[in-house]
């Protein structure tokens, strides 16, 4: 699709480079995938993983963290524990791991840009939540933030079969508010979240460059 190809070469739209630049006239609705995204929860994401990880005694590299950005939890806690050859514990791991974060709320931050986007467009265009998370953590980090109002629909990885880099959670998410995927627009931040943008036929904003945590990779 042209706008992951865009992200790529950096021939960017207006739209893609300026949270203050008109959309495209075609554009329906917006999809936000939310860690990263909506709510810049990546550090905290990461010491609770490190958190968990540790009373299995693996470790997990930052780097290596950012690239599964957008990835279930569960799938990341399996991938690991089978990595270090502990296949049996990786619910044990998810589930310290999503403890950990929900203890760690209060240190979350708004991504300014984004939601300024939110509060422009809202009671204009449907609006959606699509992310990889479990559907409890999901929610209570959208209230911990503030942002439940702006998003009537949130669409989590309890509610699809097939997590990103698949399409099923754009394309769900795209159901339920009512508008056709190729006139959505996807505001994401990690890899698999833009391949899933492209193979549901949807427009995409790498919101990154809007703002800088340090620590933050990618």
């Amino acid at each position: 699709m042209s706008d992951q190809k865009n992200i790529i070469s950096g021939a960017l739209e207006p739209w893609q480079t300026d949270p203050l630049a008109p959309l495209p006239p075609d554009i329906a609705g917006l999809i936000f995938d939310c860690d990263g995204t909506l709510v810049d929860t990546m550090p905290v994401h990461f010491h609770a993983w490190q958190e968990a990880l540790a009373a299995h005694g693996i470790g997990f590299d930052e780097a290596h963290f950012y690239q599964l950005a957008g990835m279930p939890t569960l799938k990341i806690a399996d991938m690991l524990a089978a990595e270090h050859g502990k296949a049996d514990v990786g619910s044990d791991i998810a589930h310290r791991k999503e403890a950990a974060y929900l203890r760690r709320l209060s240190e979350i931050q708004v991504i300014e840009p984004v939601i300024d986007i939110a509060r422009r467009y809202q009671g204009q265009r449907p609006m959606a939540v699509a992310s990889g998370g479990v559907r409890r953590v999901v929610e209570a980090q959208l209230e911990a933030a503030g942002l439940v109002n702006y998003f009537p629909i949130v669409v989590c990885a309890d509610d699809v079969r097939h997590g990103k880099p698949a399409p099923d959670t754009f394309l769900l998410a795209a159901e339920k508010i009512g508008v056709l995927p190729e006139r959505c627009l996807v505001y994401e931040d990690g890899a698999l979240g833009f391949q899933a943008a492209v193979a549901a036929q949807m427009r995409c904003v790498d919101v990154r460059p809007w703002y800088f945590t340090p620590g933050r990779r990618g």
